[in-house]
């Protein structure tokens, strides 16, 4: 095994946007435990179908006759999951927008596709320079634009859609370049002039530099290259009006491409149900009549997913995720990253505030600049080894901050002996078992399980000592709860089976 796979992650698992205004969690009892359509059976009992579907596929049941599944299923389960993500993005994720995704830089893919294109426009240019011109390639290009131009009308933009038909009529361009009247330049402003009238703001520079262009080969190949802009700003623009019903339909889509994938993986829970139950004792006993059962296990399966949840601040590197957060995994990776990022900035916060003095700490001007500069300085941390690396520097900028301040504020300044102990104390903190640095930890995932547990928006507090980092703390817990709270929602109708299948029944 290599160095860098041995290397421990930053901030280890040291022991112990919005904070409390975002998505709730949705408890046990708000969500749906029984099938996924939540219909109850005739006697009034909950009908198990997706209870049942998990018992199987987990290996639950009694031995039954092995499975075969086809290529074609296992296929269209994996384009399930890509569905999945993609409506899993859009839920998550305030910002998500389409991107342009353009071939990797120095490679196979990006040299080709260069080629061909620069082999377009060459030809275009030596045919159009010809005497006289022949306009194969102008042809074909005017006919692309016309679709590109179709491709960003609204339904409502008939007469538009109409009037480019009659103008980039296709039989009559062609009789003019036979006739040798083709006029390659108007067709091209009159295409810009359209384009002015469609295009997003954000998109008038590009068109203005497309109207002082004077070379005609240049001129298309800007109108193609902003053509494809404003076909990536319609689908955001579609996408962000389709939003609503999306988020509205998720819940169900997410449930069902879930099923589909456990109906060909085998033991397609296996992960989850070792997170899970890591925080459920299973030797407590469950009450003996069938109700009181029920909200035993509510309670159970509650309790036991808030701190599993947490559990995945601390996630140890190469440890598969549970099989319910794998769409997330990069997403929670990052803000493991963060988390540890932010506990080494709060560490050494508070060791630098204990060593300034009582003057310094109330000085919130000095406390923010403190901190903007500790931050960027760790800003591309990821390991404990790159941590050590780095404090050196963070312990000469925060000792030179300090002085700027003492100085600035008329205090007594530090001696030599008191710039060696906090710079000891600084560099100190790449320890993972630091005593201050595992209480910073440890306040922050309360301050999140509080977020998490509680029932109401109301404002959370701000752990003591860490009112500097608010602004930080509530961007992570922020994106951290608007993941497991629609996580929750969605799967926590296996949740319940786990937790219920691993605890005694009741007599």
């Amino acid at each position: 095994m290599s160095d860098e796979n041995n290397e421990q992650k930053f901030g280890g698992t040291s022991d112990p946007q919005d904070t409390g205004t975002g998505p709730r969690i949705r408890t046990q009892s708000e969500c749906s435990i029984t099938s996924d359509d939540g219909a109850q059976g005739s006697s009034g009992k909950r009908q198990r179908t997706t209870s049942a579907q998990f018992m199987v596929s987990s290996g639950m049941t009694a031995a039954s006759p092995p499975k075969f599944v086809t290529l074609e299923e296992i296929m269209q389960a994996a384009n399930g999951m890509r569905d999945m993500a993609l409506v899993h993005q859009i839920v998550v994720d305030d910002d998500f927008k389409l991107q342009k995704v353009d071939p990797p830089p120095n490679t196979l893919h990006q040299m080709v596709n260069d080629t061909m294109k620069k082999a377009f426009w060459d030809l275009l240019r030596n045919e159009l320079g010809e005497d006289p011109p022949s306009y194969t390639q102008a042809l074909v290009l005017l006919e692309d634009i016309k679709k590109g131009l179709f491709a960003v009308l609204l339904p409502q933009h008939t007469k538009i859609k109409q009037q480019i038909s009659e103008i980039l009529d296709g039989d009559l361009i062609k009789q003019q370049a036979e006739n040798g009247v083709l006029d390659f330049g108007h067709y091209a402003q009159y295409v810009i002039s359209v384009m002015a009238k469609l295009c997003a703001p954000v998109r008038d520079d590009k068109i203005k530099e497309l109207t002082q262009t004077v070379d005609v080969v240049d001129t298309f190949k800007g109108i193609l290259e902003t053509l494809d802009l404003m076909k990536l700003d319609m689908a955001n623009f579609t996408l962000q009006m389709a939003r609503p019903d999306i988020i509205a339909h998720s819940v169900e889509l997410e449930r069902k491409k879930f099923a589909d994938f456990l109906a060909v993986q085998t033991d397609g829970l296996e992960h989850t149900t070792k997170w899970l139950l890591r925080h459920v004792d299973k030797n407590e006993t469950p009450p003996s009549n069938s109700a009181s059962y029920e909200n035993f296990i509510r309670y159970v399966v509650k309790k036991a997913s808030w701190e599993a949840f947490i559990d995945l601040l601390d996630w140890a590197e190469g440890e598969p995720y549970p099989e319910t957060f794998m769409i997330d995994e990069t997403r929670l990776r990052d803000l493991q990253m963060k988390t540890n990022r932010l506990t080494a900035v709060g560490t050494i916060l508070l060791v630098t505030l204990s060593n300034a003095g009582p003057d310094l700490q109330s000085i919130a001007e000095f406390k923010g600049s403190l901190k903007d500069h500790i931050t960027i300085l760790l800003q591309s941390v990821k390991t404990d080894k790159e941590l050590k690396e780095a404090l050196a520097n963070v312990a000469e900028q925060v000792i030179n901050d300090v002085k700027e301040a003492q100085r600035k504020y008329q205090l007594v300044e530090m001696d030599e002996v008191s710039e060696a102990v906090l710079r000891q104390q600084i560099l100190s903190v790449s320890d993972p078992s630091h005593k201050i640095r595992g209480l910073v930890r440890q306040r922050i995932k309360e301050f999140f399980m509080d977020i998490i547990e509680s029932s109401t928006a109301a404002p959370q507090k701000v752990p003591t000592g860490l009112t500097s980092l608010q602004r930080e703390l509530a961007a992570i817990a922020g994106q951290f709860l608007r993941i497991i709270s629609h996580n929750n929602t969605v799967f926590c109708i296996y949740y319940y089976d786990i937790v219920s299948a691993a605890l005694p029944k009741p007599a």
